[in-house]
């Protein structure tokens, strides 16, 4: 063969891959609303930056007349390129090719990305679109699948990893977003599940539909299963291009800083009205929040889970932190087993990858009753606690108004490694609130008063008694825990001036294989 023949023979081929399954599956895809994985990629990475591996990759299967059917690349496409310049390896899932499931060879391409993503110490972005294991291969696509997920084990913690659910994700294949840090899905065409409608239907019973089993707002909403939901796959793909921006590479660098024009001094008057002056009264958290931080920024992450607490990414002065934040407005801001997971999880993600910890107070307590303590409340509770304790970035605290009881201790506290602890001089830091405090404190005299006014009035000066002694930060700055009272508008410049502070800080845990984290 002439070598111009043999360039042209190379050109071919690479017009096949790229086709996948043939147009007439690409034109199906579209027809559905989905971009095809190569459609995905391209707007996904910088313009021109993705070199794509082992196109020319077909499975090895001989069964079932399988070899009578095979695609160049095998229904998965691997590479690497640039997200605003910073290197990323990502595999994209090709539904046009045997629906995208998985194969022998579809998993040895994926974990190669992954190995050289470890090597190099890149991310790893996965977009799942797939059927699952491919049944033809049996043990071997079972296999392939445990391959990934070991490595998405070996990485976790070393460098992120991000799963985007554009399509079905079922059975096994569900495990390795799991596994990653992040998790998004498209509202109209992904769902996840371990095992679907029909199984669920013979086993059970019950009829439930794709999206009502496993769709993108019930695993946003219900199971917390999925961090991020879009209203299409180019928002989904231009918002992880957004949350890699506060990101670092891995594990050993820090998180990338950007330009700032917000000034660090910014007075914020609002902030100084915003607590009402009924204790009981709710207001939003993250009113606060978008006062404070660069350009109001602020980049929420799981919205639809556990609203009493809100976890998200944003900027101090250029620097990416991580911000945990009671939420005043959804069941008073309590502290219940979703929220302590949620939380739990956000704070381990950032200080495996540098990055510094705002926490702001406003908590009453965790959340009381059987439905809690049967579901293990107290165990849920101590992952939260866990993670703020294990944590060794810069942790700079913010109690706005109430912060009771064991909740106060789990909300990044002194004793916990806070390094700056802030109070609002609306703080009220205490074992609980006035009233459940004047009834343990004097139970015995208020059942010897008799006269309905006159135990009114007790209750009523024990508890003004009670709250000037203890609903106020002030007793708690004298021993130290608070290290400065400060003005509500000032907290942007004084979280700044702590971060810049604490930018060399080393802390370490004790020598040893892992923890053991209360799961």
């Amino acid at each position: 063969m002439a070598f111009e023949d043999k360039i042209k023979q190379l050109l071919d081929k690479r017009v096949e891959a790229k086709l996948g399954g043939g147009q007439k599956r690409i034109d199906a895809q579209h027809a559905k609303g989905k971009l095809t994985a190569r459609e995905r990629i391209e707007i996904l990475l910088d313009e021109g930056s993705f070199e794509e591996f082992d196109m020319f990759v077909t499975h090895r299967c001989s069964d079932f007349d399988m070899q009578n059917q095979t695609f160049l690349s095998d229904g998965v496409i691997t590479g690497y390129g640039t997200i605003d310049g910073r290197l990323v390896y990502v595999y994209s899932q090709d539904f046009t090719v045997f629906g995208g499931s998985l194969s022998e060879s579809f998993a040895k391409k994926i974990c190669k990305v992954m190995d050289q993503a470890m090597k190099v110490g890149a991310p790893v972005i996965g977009i799942n679109d797939s059927g699952g294991a491919r049944i033809q291969e049996g043990v071997n696509s079972l296999a392939g699948y445990a391959e990934i997920f070991q490595r998405n084990i070996l990485a976790s913690g070393v460098v992120p990893q991000i799963s985007a659910i554009f399509g079905p994700c079922a059975g096994g294949a569900v495990y390795s977003p799991a596994l990653t840090d992040f998790i998004m899905m498209s509202k109209e065409n992904s769902y996840m599940f371990v095992t679907g409608p029909k199984v669920v239907k013979t086993v059970t019973g019950e009829d439930v539909t794709d999206e009502k089993l496993g769709g993108a707002m019930i695993h946003a909403s219900k199971s917390g299963v999925t961090h991020f939901v879009v209203e299409s796959e180019n928002e989904g793909l231009m918002m992880i291009r957004k949350l890699m921006s506060y990101l670092p590479s891995n594990n050993l660098e820090e998180a990338p800083l950007a330009p700032c024009v917000d000034p660090i001094d910014r007075l914020d008057d609002s902030l100084n009205n915003i607590i009402p002056e009924n204790q009981n009264k709710p207001y939003d958290v993250k009113d606060v929040i978008h006062c404070i931080v660069d350009e109001g920024e602020f980049l929420e992450v799981h919205r639809h889970y556990a609203a009493n607490i809100v976890v998200g990414f944003a900027r101090f002065n250029g620097t990416s932190v991580g911000i945990v934040a009671n939420q005043p407005n959804y069941m008073a801001g309590v502290l219940d087993i979703n929220a302590s997971r949620k939380g739990a999880r956000f704070v381990r993600f950032c200080d495996a990858f540098n990055i510094p910890i705002v926490t702001l107070v406003d908590v009453p307590g965790f959340l009381p009753g059987t439905g809690q303590e049967y579901n293990g409340i107290i165990v849920h509770g101590a992952k939260f606690l866990f993670a703020y304790g294990e944590a060794t970035v810069p942790k700079v605290t913010v109690t706005l108004r109430k912060s009771y009881g064991g909740a106060h201790d789990v909300m990044s506290c002194k004793q916990l490694r806070g390094d700056i602890n802030y109070a609002w001089p609306s703080a009220e830091i205490a074992v609980m609130g006035a009233s459940g405090a004047t009834e343990v404190l004097y139970g015995r005299q208020l059942k010897d008063i008799t006269n309905a006014d006159e135990k009114a009035k007790f209750i009523a000066d024990k508890e003004t008694e009670y709250n000037e002694k203890f609903a106020n930060p002030y007793n708690a700055a004298k021993y130290g825990y608070i290290d400065d009272i400060i003005e509500p508008r000032n907290t942007r410049f004084r979280i700044i001036r702590a971060l810049q502070a604490l930018a060399t800080k080393k802390d370490q845990n004790p020598m040893k294989k892992h923890s053991n984290i209360p799961l």
